[in-house]
């Protein structure tokens, strides 16, 4: 990584991907503190960017599913990309949270053997580092995958061989979130926190508690979290996407997550509003994803605006980059032409995820001295 000394160097160079002064820098320069509608798309591609909150399975490229479909005899109601992905609705508004999950089930089909996910996975980076995301957090369940006798440690194996090629080939920062289900028994839970610590020193950063929220409190897994808390991992939990405010104080007080994913219910309980602001709790925003499941009516609707006005620590991120058809790129421009967000504030959201990265403490200091620098050089 980047020392602070070198933040005023070309540090592109350092990520292997040109910074180049946009001719739009001039545009963006007078444009700040107003609105930001007609910034151009690839300025926006060129900015450093982080994506937190990131499925693996469900970012795959939709021709990798194809074609590992075919390889692996798993039936799929077509086989060509644009009718697939009009009948799984990727892309798409569902009716809620659960029918979008449901578009997970022919990609969790495809994945079940060593180097098909070492593949995926290293695509996931690769297109994360197409649209100039320093640092990727890709998190997934392992136990989802081990049903062709693949065991979970191996699937974590496939996915650290990945991680570390992409590294190597695109010089972006990956990290891995391991995920129980909430839905699930506390036994199969509490192994993947296990699995997760022992795995810590080798690019696994942090558990999380992900599925169906109704009905599934996180305060049943409490002993999974406190496994991962005792080895120094990060906590990041899913709450107040279909449920209330009482979900995300459930994540904090009993869960004590560093971070919330979602939590776009968080404006009902203004208390907890405030004390996620005091406390820097990171918010993993995912706009496009929460309007597909319902969390939000619309993308005019989306709270990332007050969560920035509050003075928040939210941060912009992907979800499902197949499911909700999505990039970073994309979520924001969506903001941006569905809210009125200043240049100011997608700095602001730009910044919030490297401050809120599940790194070391030196390594997103130098991260965001080498973010600040390429800012500079592109927008002024």
């Amino acid at each position: 990584m980047l020392g602070p000394d070198d933040a005023g160097k070309t540090t592109a160079k350092f990520y292997g991907r040109k910074t180049l002064v946009h001719p739009l820098m001039k545009v963006c320069s007078k444009a700040r503190g107003s609105n930001m509608k007609h910034v151009a798309r690839k300025l926006i591609e060129q900015l450093p960017k982080t994506d937190l909150h990131c499925h693996f399975d469900g970012s795959i490229r939709i021709e990798t599913m194809i074609d590992l479909a075919k390889r692996n005899n798993v039936s799929l109601f077509s086989y060509e990309p644009s009718v697939l992905m009009e009948h799984m609705k990727y892309g798409r508004v569902r009716r809620s949270l659960e029918e979008y999950l449901a578009g997970f089930e022919p990609l969790i089909a495809v994945l079940q053997h060593a180097d098909d996910i070492e593949r995926a996975f290293f695509e996931v980076c690769e297109d994360a580092a197409a649209e100039n995301v320093w640092h990727l957090e890709l998190r997934y369940c392992p136990y989802l995958h081990t049903k062709k006798n693949l065991t979970s440690k191996e699937v974590v194996e496939a996915c650290i061989k990945a991680s570390e090629r992409a590294e190597r080939a695109f010089n972006i920062s990956v990290k891995q979130i391991l995920c129980g289900l909430k839905n699930d028994p506390h036994a199969s839970v509490f192994a993947i926190a296990e699995l997760a610590a022992a795995f810590r020193d080798s690019g696994v950063v942090g558990f999380d508690l992900a599925g169906p929220e109704t009905g599934y409190p996180i305060k049943h897994h409490q002993a999974a979290i406190f496994w991962a808390k005792k080895h120094h991992l990060f906590i990041t939990l899913h709450a107040g996407e279909s449920c209330g405010p009482d979900s995300i104080s459930e994540a904090l007080h009993e869960g004590f997550a560093h971070r919330v994913g979602h939590g776009t219910s968080l404006t009902k309980d203004p208390a907890l509003l405030d004390y996620v602001a005091d406390h820097r709790i990171g918010v993993e925003a995912c706009p496009i994803s929460n309007w597909h499941t319902g969390a939000v009516k619309s993308l005019s609707e989306h709270p990332i605006k007050i969560f920035l006005d509050h003075g928040l620590r939210v941060s912009i991120n992907t979800d499902n980059r197949l499911c909700s058809d999505t990039t970073i790129t994309e979520e924001i421009m969506a903001v941006m032409e569905n809210l009125d967000i200043t240049m100011d504030q997608i700095r602001k959201l730009l910044i919030n995820g490297f401050k809120s990265a599940f790194l070391p403490y030196r390594e997103r200091a130098r991260l965001l001295l080498a973010f600040n620098a390429a800012w500079e050089r592109l927008v002024g």
